[in-house]
């Protein structure tokens, strides 16, 4: 069954235009057709088209069916975006459908893209839930400086990956399941020193990915499977 993004269907029995767009004209579906949407909030709703006019796409909602979290805790990554948009847009795609709750961009010292366009980052989002048939949506929140970031209060535990000498543990053996967590990946050119001391100076834990040096987004796609796997 084909699954559309209504957030709003719990009050408005209509599915948003681009929704509606492909629903009627590029799927061909019709008045009667069964389909199913989410709301991005944790619920699923078993829907019929009951009219289909233009742009317009109205349902009657047949059954309600929440969703339980897949994983516990609140899990936010926080990352510098690459020069290369289409890494940024893999992560995204790939990193919704592991699951996880909310993404942050950040501008760091040594970042290479200062500008990011979170609209097209929603669509992303929005096209890997349904996919991945999960109805809840993470958040995704525009790009902030490095600084204004640390000034966040966050609940749970605090992580930065980096690649300084030091001693570092594995995320994977010091991330306490259950817990809220935020981890934040530096940008290609890592973090400046001046950054991670900032951050494990606010009680951000310095932390290792393993021995291999990887990619932003790898390193990021890592962290939020770390994340779900010892949450779920």
């Amino acid at each position: 069954m084909h699954v559309f993004y209504a957030p709003d269907i719990a009050v408005n029995p209509e599915l948003p235009e681009e929704e509606a767009g492909h629903c009627l004209r590029v799927l061909r579906l019709t008045v009667g057709d069964e389909i199913m949407l989410t709301d991005g909030k944790g619920c699923f709703y078993r829907a019929a088209i009951s009219a289909a006019t233009g742009k317009r796409c109205q349902v009657k909602v047949n059954e309600v069916i929440p969703q339980e979290p897949f994983w516990k805790g609140h899990l936010h990554l926080a990352m510098a975006p690459t020069k290369n948009m289409d890494r940024i847009e893999w992560f995204v795609e790939k990193a919704t459908e592991i699951g996880f709750d909310e993404l942050s961009f950040l501008n760091c010292r040594f970042s290479e893209r200062k500008v990011i366009k979170t609209e097209r980052i929603e669509k992303i989002v929005v096209s890997a839930i349904k996919q991945s048939l999960k109805a809840r949506k993470p958040v995704v929140n525009e790009m902030v400086d490095f600084g204004r970031f640390m000034q966040r209060e966050f609940a749970g535990q605090k992580f930065i990956a980096h690649c300084y000498e030091g001693e570092k543990p594995l995320l994977k053996d010091v991330l306490q399941p259950g817990e809220d967590a935020v981890v934040l990946i530096g940008p290609e050119g890592d973090f400046s020193r001046e950054e991670v001391e900032k951050a494990e100076a606010m009680g951000f834990r310095s932390i290792s990915l393993g021995k291999s040096r990887l990619r932003t987004e790898t390193a990021a796609l890592v962290a939020v499977h770390t994340m779900n796997l010892f949450n779920s």
